[in-house]
């Protein structure tokens, strides 16, 4: 991303698994439908290994492309709660910037809380903690997509290249990441540099500034070391006088589109922001936000409408404090769910971003690292990936027992992070009965002096030690068989999962 943060702001993404000893999670079960093994393409559609349509719906988490050299918010939290708490909400993705500092012999990482916390990183290389990250969204059967953000931890760059980090370089390292993660299925991709930008040009012919051809060099090369992943190519920022955000703009892939070696492997990327990023035309136009399934078209959406390949929104956020933002954010999710249209097809996306400190659009975890923007989080919902938060499917209610069946449902409570001074959950409500709910309540007591301090995907009131949580709008509705999920903080820790019951309306 262009922003001041992602370049400067750098202080001192989707896997999870349950904190050491706890298997639970109100996800823990759908690690299968994050799409088992290797992913490949298909005109628009990605596949998993076993040749079923799946969905990248994820984060990004940055800083191993900072001069800390390892994801942000470790100096406040350990990071498998970070990975708990990513996929309680439904993530399945996480887009892991780093520069090609992090390949440099002996790169270590910062700011990292040794302290009762990250305490297995300790004394780890860079490169070794993302090893440590790669294993533990295995584990949950989530994935990552790692993305050349930065030549180097100073800044981006607009060409792939710059006169400290040769063409060279970068295609030597991205075949040695390759080569790292060779065999294993979690890194299902590499993102080969982030938002290339003028000069560079799609199509011209020039090869010091022509990206797509640059993107079919450095594609084939890691492809040559393990032909199994993804090569996400992005956009540029202009193309015939059509000006746009850097790194989304795919006008050029009609005329000019990249060949790989391997056939299926390839998925086009862009980017797309708000105006707490930038001002652009379009936000100024009279009949905005109706305008914008129009643009989107015609910069990217165009190369998945027309089966030409996945496309993938790599990036795109906003501090959704204008309204002329929410507006931008509630169209383009509109957007990116319309392509129900299409069957199992679907745009695939990673927010920007789970960290909170990115200067121009915040995060998905405000400033404590912890609390989550639980309006951001929900404009988010109704795109997450099938399987997850409300994305469930089941047996068709107009079959045996349908319509005219009696709602019934059942919930489960699972403690996915405890920190003694507090703690998170998750409750995972699941419709058992034959016909669709439209909404569901649940109600617990606890034991201690537990008080919720925060709750995302739905609403609560607490009187006492009873607690009542109803769903949120746009996760009441859940078919037979599917399921919908949320999650709350709470103060203190320690204590017992309490008996949860769930009403079914």
């Amino acid at each position: 991303m262009f922003r001041t943060l992602r370049r400067a702001l750098c202080v001192a993404a989707a896997l999870l698994l349950p904190l050491a000893g706890t298997q639970s999670s109100a996800h823990a079960d759908v690690g299968a439908q994050a799409g088992a093994g290797y992913w490949h393409t298909s005109g628009r559609q990605i596949l998993d290994a076993a040749g079923q349509p799946v969905r990248i719906a994820g984060v990004n988490w940055f800083g191993f492309e900072t001069d800390i050299h390892v994801a942000h918010g470790l100096w406040a939290r350990d990071y498998k709660s970070m990975i708990d708490q990513m996929k309680s909400l439904g993530y399945n993705t996480i887009r892991m910037p780093y520069s090609d500092d992090i390949l440099k012999p002996g790169t270590m990482p910062g700011s990292i809380n040794h302290d009762g916390k990250n305490t297995d990183l300790r004394g780890l290389t860079s490169l070794q903690v993302l090893d440590r990250i790669v294993a533990y969204a295995g584990q949950a059967g989530l994935k990552i997509v790692l993305d050349r953000h930065r030549p180097d931890a100073a800044g981006q760059s607009a060409l792939w290249y710059t006169a400290s980090v040769p063409e060279s370089t970068w295609i030597a390292n991205l075949k040695s990441l390759a080569a790292r993660y060779k065999g294993n299925p979690t890194v299902i991709g590499i993102d080969l540099h982030n938002e290339p930008r003028d000069p560079a040009c799609w199509g011209c012919g020039d090869t010091a500034r022509d990206w797509r051809l640059a993107a079919q060099r450095a594609g084939n090369a890691v492809l040559s070391v393990n032909p199994e992943l993804l090569i996400m190519v992005e956009g540029v920022q202009s193309y015939n006088g059509a000006n746009g955000w850097w790194g989304g703009n795919l006008m050029g892939v009609a005329q000019h589109p990249v060949q790989l070696d391997v056939p299926d492997r390839l998925v086009y990327s862009a980017h797309d922001y708000a105006t707490s990023v930038a001002q652009q035309p379009w936000f100024g136009d009279p009949s905005f936000p109706a305008n914008m399934p129009e643009v989107w078209d015609r910069y990217w959406g165009y190369v998945f409408k027309q089966n030409i390949a996945p496309v993938w929104l790599g990036e795109f956020g906003t501090t959704l404090q204008p309204a002329v933002d929410q507006k931008w954010l509630s169209a383009l999710v509109t957007y990116l769910r319309s392509t129900s249209a299409y069957g199992a097809d679907s745009f695939h996306w990673t927010f920007w971003s789970w960290n909170p400190n990115s200067g121009d659009t915040g995060g998905i975890l405000k400033d404590d690292w912890q609390t989550v923007d639980t309006a951001k989080d929900g404009y988010l919902e109704a795109i997450k990936a099938p399987g997850f938060e409300g994305g469930g499917s089941g047996p068709d209610p107009g079959g045996p027992g349908g319509p005219g069946g009696t709602p019934a449902c059942t919930a489960a409570y699972a403690v996915s992070s405890d920190w003694g001074g507090g703690f998170n959950a998750e409750v995972k409500v699941t419709n058992t009965g034959s016909t669709p709910l439209k909404s569901w309540k649940v109600t617990w007591a606890w034991s201690g002096a537990q008080k919720i301090t925060s709750m995302w995907n739905a609403s609560y009131t607490q009187s006492g030690t009873s607690v009542t949580a109803v769903n949120a709008a746009h996760n009441g509705s859940v078919p037979a068989g599917g399921s919908a999920s949320f999650g709350l903080g709470g103060t203190p820790g320690g204590g017992a999962a309490p008996s949860v019951t769930c009403t079914a309306a």
